[in-house]
C-alpha cells in the first residue's frame, strides 16, 4: 500500500483522506507498514545517539545527569504529547475526517493546537525557574554537585516540551490522514543534532560541559522535529485555522477525554518516575542502565507494538462513527485479534533476545570507549529483567487504544492506577532490599527494578483484557498460537547461544568486534525462528515468506 495523495480541497471540504475506507486488515497492515518504517529509522538514529553518547560518558556521573535531566521534561512531554493526542485527539479528528466533515475536523484541530501551544509554553516556562525543586523529587540520591549539574540540564532541557507536544499535535493529524511516515521518521532530525552535538564538542569539552552541549543539541532537534512536519500539516488541513472556541462540541468532546486521559498517562509516567527514583539512591551508572535499556526496550515496542496500535486507532476511530452495536464491535474484535497476532510474532522473538541474549545486543550497540565490558553485563542484567513484561506491555497498549477507540479513557486509568501501586511496592522491595538482603552488588538493583514493572505491566494487562472482552466480546490470542511463536523462538535462541560460543573461541585468536558477532549471531537467530515459524503454518510467517519471494521475483502476485 503508498501512501495516500496529497489532498486537494474542494467547495465542500473533502479531501482525498476521505476516500472509502479500506479493508480492515489491510488498513491497518498497510498504516502498520509505514508507521513501522518510519519508527524504525528513528530508533536506528536513536540506537546510533546512544552509542556516541555511551562512548563518550560511559556509566559517569555526567552520563547519570543528562538522563535524569531528560526525564522531567520528558514527563510533561509525554503528558501532553503523542499518547494522551492519541486518545483524545485521533478519534474525535479521524471519525470527523470518516464523516466527510473535514472543515469541522480542521477547525478542532486548530484549536486544540492553540492550546495546547499556550499551555505547554506555560508549563515550559514554570519548568525553567522551578527545576531545582523537580530535580530533588526526580533524584533525592543525587549528591549536592550531581545534583546540581542536574539542574542546570534541566533548565536548558524545559523550552523543549512546547516544540515537542506540538511535533506531537502534527503526528495526530498525519496519523488521521493516514500519513504514517513522515511523523514517525522526523524524530530521525532530533537525534541528528544530539549527534552533531556530540561529534563536534566530544574530546574538546569536560563531561560535564559536554552534557550541557548536548541539551542545546536536543533543544535544536526538537525544533527540527516539528518544523518538518509543519508543512505538510497545513498542506493536509487546508482550513486549520489556530484560536479558542468552546462552542464546538467535538473541541469539547476532545477536551473531556483529554483531561481523563491527561490523569491516566500521568499516572503511567509516575511508573517510569519511581524508577528513576529508585535508582538515584543505588550505585553510580544505574540511572545511565536503566535509559540504555529503556532505549533498546522501546525498539521493539515502537516497531511491533506502536505501529500497529497507533494505525488501528485511527481505523477504530472510523468505524465508530456508525456506533456502539454488534456490527461495529465485530469490526474492533477483527482488528483487534489481528493486530495481537502480528505485534506477538515480532515480541516474541524479542523476549527471547533480551533474556538469553541481551549480551551480544548490549555489547553491538554500546560497547565502545567509556562503555567497558562489565557495563556490557550488567546492562544485560536489566534487558532480561525488561524482557519480562516486553509483550504485556505491547500487547496493554493495543487493548488502550481500542478502549480509546470507544471513548473510554478511565478504565485503561483505573488499571493504570494498579500498575503503579505495584511498580512501587515491588520494585522497592526488588530493586533495593533484595539485592542487600542477598549481599550481591548493587547494581543488581537494575534487573530487579525492570523485572518487577514486567510482572506490574502482565496484572495491568491482564484487567485491561478482561474488562474489553466483557464490553465487545471475546479476544485475545489462543495457547497454541503461542506455542508455535514461542517454541522457535527457544529453539532460536538455543542456536544463538551455540553461535555465541563459536563466535567465542574465534575471538581468542581474531577478536571479533562486538558488532560482527551480533550479525552472526542473530542471523543464526533469525534463520530457525522464521523457519521454525513457517514449519508450524504461523500465518504472519507465511506471509512474509511469499512476500520476501515476490520480492525476488520467484512468485507472482497474486
Amino acid at each position: 500500500m503508498s501512501a495516500p495523495p496529497a489532498p486537494s480541497g474542494n467547495e465542500t471540504g473533502d479531501t482525498a483522506a476521505e476516500a472509502a475506507p479500506l479493508p480492515p486488515q489491510k488498513a491497518v497492515r498497510g498504516g502498520a507498514v509505514f508507521v513501522a518504517a518510519g519508527i524504525f529509522l528513528s530508533r536506528i538514529a536513536g540506537l546510533i545517539r546512544a552509542r556516541v553518547f555511551a562512548h563518550y560518558f560511559g556509566l559517569s556521573d555526567s552520563a547519570d545527569v543528562f538522563n535524569a535531566a531528560l526525564k522531567i521534561p520528558n514527563f510533561l512531554q509525554n503528558l501532553l504529547g503523542e499518547g494522551v493526542l492519541s486518545a483524545s485527539f485521533i478519534p474525535v479528528y479521524a471519525r470527523l475526517l470518516g464523516e466527510k466533515k473535514s472543515v469541522e475536523a480542521d477547525r478542532v484541530a486548530g484549536v486544540i493546537a492553540t492550546l495546547l501551544a499556550l499551555v505547554a509554553s506555560l508549563l515550559a516556562l514554570l519548568g525553567v525557574f522551578l527545576a531545582p525543586y523537580m530535580t530533588t523529587l526526580i533524584a533525592p540520591g543525587f549528591a549536592p554537585d550531581k545534583l546540581a549539574q542536574t539542574v542546570r540540564c534541566v533548565q536548558i532541557l524545559f523550552p523543549s516540551v512546547a516544540l515537542l507536544v506540538m511535533s506531537a499535535w502534527c503526528l495526530g493529524v498525519l496519523n488521521s490522514h493516514r500519513r504514517f511516515f513522515l511523523s514517525y521518521i522526523a524524530p530521525v532530525v532530533w537525534n541528528a543534532a544530539i549527534i552533531g552535538a556530540l561529534l563536534i564538542f566530544g574530546g574538546r569539552q569536560s563531561l560535564e560541559q559536554l552534557a550541557r552541549t548536548a541539551c542545546y543539541g536536543l533543544l535544536a532537534g526538537s525544533l527540527l522535529q516539528f518544523a518538518v512536519q509543519l508543512p505538510t500539516v497545513i498542506k493536509l488541513a487546508p482550513d486549520l485555522k489556530f484560536g479558542v472556541d468552546w462552542t464546538s462540541q467535538n473541541v469539547r468532546l476532545v477536551l473531556k477525554s483529554f483531561s481523563g486521559v491527561v490523569v491516566g498517562r500521568g499516572v503511567v509516567q509516575i511508573s517510569a518516575y519511581i524508577d528513576m527514583i529508585l535508582a538515584s539512591w543505588l550505585p553510580k551508572g544505574v540511572t545511565t542502565l536503566l535509559t540504555n535499556a529503556q532505549t533498546l526496550y522501546l525498539l521493539p515496542v515502537s516497531l511491533f507494538g506502536m505501529s500497529v496500535s497507533a494505525a488501528s486507532l485511527a481505523e477504530m476511530s472510523r468505524d465508530q462513527s456508525g456506533g456502539d452495536d454488534e456490527a461495529n464491535y465485530q469490526k474492533l474484535r477483527t482488528r483487534l485479534d489481528t493486530g495481537l497476532r502480528q505485534i506477538a510474532f515480532f515480541i516474541v522473538p524479542s523476549t527471547a533476545v533480551f533474556i538469553f541474549l541481551g549480551d551480544i545486543l548490549a555489547a553491538a550497540i554500546f560497547q565502545s570507549g567509556e562503555f567497558k565490558a562489565d557495563s556490557v553485563r550488567y546492562l544485560w542484567l536489566t534487558l532480561a529483567g525488561s524482557g519480562v513484561g516486553l509483550l504485556a506491555s505491547t500487547l496493554g497498549r493495543l487493548y488502550s487504544s481500542t478502549f480509546y477507540a470507544l471513548r473510554d479513557t478511565r478504565t485503561p486509568l483505573r488499571f493504570a492506577v494498579v500498575r503503579v501501586v505495584l511498580t512501587t511496592v515491588l520494585g522497592t522491595l526488588c530493586g533495593i532490599y533484595v539485592p542487600r538482603w542477598l549481599g550481591v552488588d548493587g547494581m543488581w538493583g537494575s534487573m530487579g527494578l525492570t523485572a518487577s514493572a514486567g510482572v506490574a505491566g502482565w496484572i495491568e494487562f491482564t484487567l485491561l483484557r478482561r474488562a474489553l472482552n466483557r464490553r465487545i466480546g471475546n479476544t485475545g490470542l489462543d495457547v497454541s498460537f503461542l506455542a508455535r511463536l514461542w517454541v522457535p523462538a527457544l529453539v532460536a535462541a538455543l542456536a544463538g547461544w551455540a553461535m555465541k560460543y563459536l563466535t567465542g573461541m574465534v575471538n581468542q585468536s581474531f577478536h571479533l568486534h562486538p558488532i560482527v558477532v551480533a550479525i552472526l549471531v542473530f542471523a543464526d537467530f533469525g534463520i530457525f525462528y522464521f523457519g521454525g515459524t513457517l514449519l508450524a503454518g504461523v500465518p504472519q510467517s507465511q506471509a512474509l515468506y511469499r512476500t520476501v519471494l515476490r520480492r525476488l521475483g520467484l512468485r507472482k502476485r497474486a
